[in-house]
């Protein structure tokens, strides 16, 4: 697994239960975490009584050592061996002031061992551990078992998930989109507020786009870096017909587009394309798009600032690469299926058979020897999370509605890059779209991982989230 950060590791304890089940608990997480290539943060048993954390002084060590490791802990994990101490797990997130998403687990009693020697309560001792918490304005996750042990499969998945949840809420609250050129005039669909975005640690970072093509049209195609990235696009994708004139003035935006970002340290970009590159420059930016996409920097069309960070999080919560996509057919008359659709700049991991061609619609206004530079290719089944973030702008709010469906190999006759989505109550699903202002555009991504990003947009990051799941 990808370096994904540490997680803080904080085991309560409660001075008149057994003090073996806080050792017992100890070994049984590290084998755990050390098995799933988790990086844990704890307390030495030194430091503390068999290293747990029960007293005010040991809440302080505890929150001591988390700071000093602020930097790479993305998230805690409280472990309750016994009825465990609620005010020292609340006190010591307090002190540590991480902010960090945070995962409460309770060890489940054997019933044959009830008696004062070896009864453990974390059964009750849980929710007060919550309650705390929630006094103190801490969130936290819950496993899906109310007690469960750390070698119960359901804990791994719970575990593995909550990574997920810190991923999204982290990188959410740092990430810099870059905004390039204006939004096209026919798409009031894709407004936004940059301040809202901005008050939930989102940054936007705008350019005019008569800077981006000013800079590509300096350069020529002897230089290195148009050379290099010329190669680059031959390496990701057969080229078609594509002329060499196109893919010289493929390389060169890329050359730029990529120097800013480096630049801003940007995280994604929504770019404009909706005719002012072709008209201007003579190419479609779909390739250069689909290449960061691929490379984890999700690039969106049409200046969709939002849609693009849909793709940022979806991202985040699965690892692996997200597109931006049309809502765009009904799937003959199957009231659960429809066509996902766009001209073509999704990451190359959506389209086993991608080439390198053009946009027949957006050819019709601006002749099609322009678009030259869209992809071509159809994605086949799969796993399917779809999702979609807005700024609610006159009630000043953040807004999402994410779901869970799959993509199938039925038949599709058209052009440009494609897919059918089986979702279920399909019908409900776009009626909630259309009734609460949503834009036409929404991110698929290949996993199954809406329980992740509900969690972490709605619980996390506060925002209204609205969940279809089958």
């Amino acid at each position: 697994m990808h370096n994904q950060g540490s997680i803080g590791v904080i085991i309560g304890n409660r001075d008149f239960f057994p003090d073996r089940l806080v050792a017992e608990a100890r070994v049984e997480i590290i084998d755990l975490l050390k098995k799933l290539k988790i990086n844990a943060i704890m307390l030495d048993t030194e430091a503390t009584k068999l290293g747990g954390v029960e007293t005010f002084q040991d809440a302080q060590k505890c929150a001591a050592l988390f700071r000093a490791h602020r930097d790479e802990i993305i998230g805690v994990l409280v472990v309750l061996p016994n009825f465990g101490d609620e005010r020292g797990i609340a006190e010591t997130l307090k002190l540590a002031e991480l902010n960090v998403p945070v995962l409460v687990q309770g060890y489940p009693d054997d019933l044959d061992k009830l008696d004062v020697a070896r009864r453990r309560d974390s059964w009750c001792g849980k929710i007060s551990a919550c309650n705390n918490l929630y006094q103190f304005g801490i969130k936290y996750t819950l496993t899906t078992k109310h007690v469960v042990h750390p070698t119960d499969p359901s804990f791994t998945k719970d575990l593995l998930d909550f990574l997920g949840v810190c991923r999204v809420a982290m990188g959410l609250r740092k990430v810099r989109i870059g905004a390039i050129g204006a939004r096209p005039g026919g798409f009031n669909t894709v407004r936004y507020s940059e301040k809202i975005l901005q008050r939930n640690g989102i940054s936007v970072i705008t350019v005019d786009l008569s800077e981006i093509l000013g800079n590509a049209n300096k350069l020529t195609a002897q230089d290195t870096s148009v050379q290099q990235r010329l190669q680059k696009i031959r390496d990701y994708a057969p080229t078609g017909r594509t002329p060499d004139e196109a893919l010289i003035q493929m390389a060169k935006l890329d050359v730029v587009l990529t120097d800013f970002m480096q630049e801003n340290a940007l995280n994604a970009t929504a770019i404009q394309c909706w005719t002012s590159v072709q008209k201007n420059y003579g190419c479609n930016v779909c390739t250069s798009m689909s290449i960061m996409s691929e490379s984890m920097l999700p690039s969106g069309c049409e200046v969709d600032v939002t849609g693009t960070l849909s793709m940022y999080a979806l991202q985040l919560a699965s690892g692996s690469p997200s597109a931006l996509v049309d809502w765009n057919n009904n799937y003959a008359n199957d009231n659960n299926k429809c066509v996902l659709f766009h001209c073509g700049n999704w990451a190359k991991s959506f389209l086993p058979d991608i080439e390198i061609s053009t946009a027949p619609i957006l050819g019709t206004s601006v002749g099609e020897e322009n678009t030259y530079g869209a992809l071509s290719g159809r994605t086949p089944a799969s796993p399917l999370t779809f999702g979609r973030i807005s700024t609610d702008d006159p009630r000043g709010v953040m807004k999402a509605y994410i779901g869970e469906g799959k993509l199938t190999d039925d038949t599709l006759k058209t052009f440009g890059n494609r897919a059918v989505a089986e979702i279920p109550n399909l019908q409900n699903l776009m009626q909630y779209i259309c009734r609460n202002g949503f834009e036409h555009h929404v991110v698929m991504n290949a996993s199954k991982t809406a329980g992740i990003l509900n969690e972490a947009l709605g619980n996390y990051m506060g925002w209204e989230v609205q969940l279809f799941n089958d």
